[in-house]
């Protein structure tokens, strides 16, 4: 117990801006909602396809940025900062290739839509709001790999104050493109894909001058030299961010599938499951962003020799986010309509709504287990196992269980979006047993490997 309180008030440091600065990239999507569903069903559903599509993708490049990270706090921890610069630089080629990855398979959308029973004018709105947003794309690469280079060195105050000024920028620009102000034509839910490029593009330049000109990145000076494309450093961060990649990839492309299943069932299912997934999504920034910051804590740990302390801050990690998520499921659970009621006024979206947070409200404690596990394991650079855990559990396990629930009468009743649900909660659950017991073995393996 002693070991408690500094642990968690390290943790809390590096937590607290990380947390407000994916809650308000968080808060962007869910004005994304609010302002698109105000114009009408379509629009709102158009957003919701749309993200469904862009965030996966864009995933794949975020997990190649998350790689640097551990690198950076290994560096950090041993008190080598000399080739900061150089992995930063090496990491940003690595997501360059994966974001040219990314952009081709976009490409696809107009495939995917064409395959849905779903009316004209929202698969065009779907696709007009992917072709806005994509022009975000290098500006979201060059955020991450400079975000990741932040807090790899346990700066996350930066996180902080970029999330601020993006979500300034999304407000007034989701007005402008969707309404239609200032000039502009009223592009509905569409508008908020250009409004989302733009505040890529804010974030990104924002941050570039922070650490360009800030006097706590003097010392390293990332950007003071330039360092060629070396394959052999590239591949190293491919070895730790394609597995990130992937594991981001088949979660959230799980739900994405389920967005894209539930969209023949009506815009009233596809909104009752967007907004109950906005509102669980708000309440996963906490774990997420224990996540990240215990990654940075065991990464300096085992920099400095200090596997206990690797332990501890995951342990620490562990009951600040079984606690949150126990007090924030109830809140969802006996307040879910309440909730959804800010979203819309339509009762038959409220009453799907309310049902689906009372079923997040149990999956966010198989959420958090396996969030801070995946952290962990991040911060001893062992990824791959985590790829795996995640492709079984959520698509074979999760998704199977899901259309069975969901479309079929094999065991019950068809049950439309709650039987999705459901398997959201049988797949993470999975995932949330296999990662933590792979991070007790990893650990035992790294300390029999120094010792």
């Amino acid at each position: 117990m002693r070991h408690l309180w500094p642990e968690t008030k390290k943790l809390g440091l590096l937590t607290g801006p990380i947390l407000i600065a994916q809650l308000t990239q968080m808060m962007m999507g869910v004005v994304d909602t609010l302002m698109s569903g105000r114009v009408g069903p379509t629009d709102l559903a158009a957003v919701a396809v749309g993200g469904a599509i862009w965030i996966p993708l864009t995933l794949i490049i975020f997990g190649f940025g998350l790689s640097l990270a551990p690198v950076v706090s290994h560096c950090d921890g041993a008190g080598d900062r000399s080739q900061l610069g150089r992995h930063l630089q090496q990491n940003l080629y690595t997501c360059i290739i994966a974001a040219l990855l990314t952009g081709l398979l976009m490409y696809l959308a107009p495939s995917v839509l064409a395959v849905m029973d779903v009316e004209p004018e929202f698969r065009r709105m779907t696709l007009d709001y992917l072709h806005y947003i994509v022009w975000g794309l290098p500006a979201f690469v060059l955020y991450v790999v400079l975000r990741n280079f932040c807090e790899g060195l346990s700066h996350t105050m930066p996180s902080l104050v970029i999330g601020v000024i993006g979500l300034l920028i999304n407000i007034p620009a989701n007005y402008v493109f969707i309404y239609g102000k200032l000039g502009m034509p009223a592009l509905g839910g569409a508008g908020s894909g250009i409004a989302s490029a733009l505040v890529l593009w804010g974030m990104a330049l924002s941050l570039l001058l922070y650490v360009v000109l800030s006097k706590r990145y003097r010392p390293v000076m990332p950007f003071r030299r330039f360092y060629p494309p070396n394959w052999d450093d590239m591949w190293h961060f491919t070895r730790i961010g394609f597995p990130i990649s992937m594991s981001l990839f088949f979660e959230t492309s799980l739900f994405a599938a389920v967005a894209i299943l539930i969209a023949p069932l009506g815009a009233i299912m596809v909104s009752g499951h967007q907004i109950a997934l906005n509102v669980s999504s708000i309440v996963y920034m906490f774990p997420l962003s224990l996540s990240m910051a215990v990654t940075l804590r065991v990464g300096f740990a085992l920099g400095s020799r200090q596997p206990d302390d690797a332990m501890n801050a995951y342990k620490v990690a562990m009951l600040l986010g079984l606690s949150f998520a126990t007090i924030n499921g109830l809140g969802m659970w006996l307040g879910g309509r309440w909730l959804a009621s800010f979203y819309t006024e339509n009762t038959e979206i409220i009453q799907l709504a309310g049902t689906l947070l009372g079923l997040a409200a149990i999956f966010t404690i198989s959420d958090t287990f396996q969030a801070i596990s995946i952290g962990a394991l991040r911060g001893y650079k062992d990824t791959r196992a985590a790829m795996v855990v995640t492709l079984i559990a959520y698509w074979p396990f999760g998704l199977t269980v899901g259309i069975i629930l969901a479309l079929t009468d094999l065991i019950v009743p068809r049950m439309g979006a709650a039987g999705f649900w459901i398997g959201f909660i049988s797949g993470l659950s999975v995932a949330a047993v296999l990662l933590t017991l792979r991070l007790f073995r990893v650990h035992s393996a790294w300390v029999a490997k120094h010792n």
